[in-house]
């Protein structure tokens, strides 16, 4: 169920509302009690939101000294790679906060993909206390919207969209000739607050399909907290193709 959904008029304001929700969030996680946990997304529509929370005032209002770093996905390339979602981030917000080197935790795009998947699921796990049979609750997680109605690395047609016990996963992207690892539905869907970013005019067919169709072949429609929150966070020409009754 969307508990949130708000338009801005540019893809700068949605950067700017994004960043004062995920500020409010992890304060408000950090302030219940010891650490907080944030999974970033790749792509080129929250680059913005990172600058604005490397900046003040959103970077003094949250405690990075206590917060967890995962990514929700990653590309099967070296850390330095210029495809790589960990250097984006690094670039553009580790850098720029006071935060533990040992509460960053890349996905090692450099592995083989079934290997790095595995070992990843473990040091989430280990990071956030979860033993083997418990599925950790992410404080925040982001993602994105694809044109073909992908999320993370959870692309149309795909076996890990039917995975139900791995919290982690390899993928093969057969379009892209590529593989990739992703986070879940298991664990994506036992978050407290997951928020997609969405931009563009190029993701408005798309973007009403999961929406108002809520068609199940798209993974985004997969998306739905049990017990957590679920915001939409839009700019005017994404939202673009919604009705009135769906727009606040």
């Amino acid at each position: 169920m969307v508990q949130g959904l708000e338009v801005f008029p540019t893809a700068a304001a949605l950067a700017r509302g994004a960043a004062e929700r995920v500020a409010v969030v992890l304060d408000g996680a950090l302030q219940a009690g010891g650490n907080a946990s944030l999974a970033l997304s790749g792509g080129s529509t929250p680059r913005s939101l990172y600058e604005l929370l490397s900046e003040p005032p959103c970077r003094d209002r949250i405690d990075w000294t206590r917060l967890h770093i995962f990514w929700g996905d990653e590309r099967c390339v070296p850390p330095e790679s210029a495809e790589s979602n960990y250097r984006m981030a690094q670039q553009t917000l580790l850098r720029h906060v006071k935060i533990p080197p040992h509460h960053v935790h890349r996905m090692r795009g450099e592995l083989p993909p079934a290997g790095a998947a595995r070992a990843y699921e473990r040091e989430l796990r280990s990071a956030l206390g979860a033993g083997p049979d418990e599925i950790p609750r992410l404080s925040l997680v982001l993602l994105g919207l694809g044109e073909d109605g992908h999320t993370a690395s959870l692309f149309p047609n795909t076996p890990v969209l039917d995975e139900r016990r791995r919290l982690i996963a390899e993928v093969f992207v057969e379009r892209l000739a590529a593989s990739r690892i992703t986070m879940t539905f298991p664990l994506l869907n036992n978050a407290r607050t997951v928020m997609f970013l969405v931009s563009g005019g190029s993701k408005a067919a798309i973007l009403r399909s999961v929406l108002q169709e809520h068609r199940p072949a798209l993974p985004a429609t997969g998306v739905s907290p049990q017990a957590g929150e679920l915001f939409w966070y839009l700019d005017r020409d994404a939202a673009s193709h919604l009705t009135e009754r769906e727009i606040p």
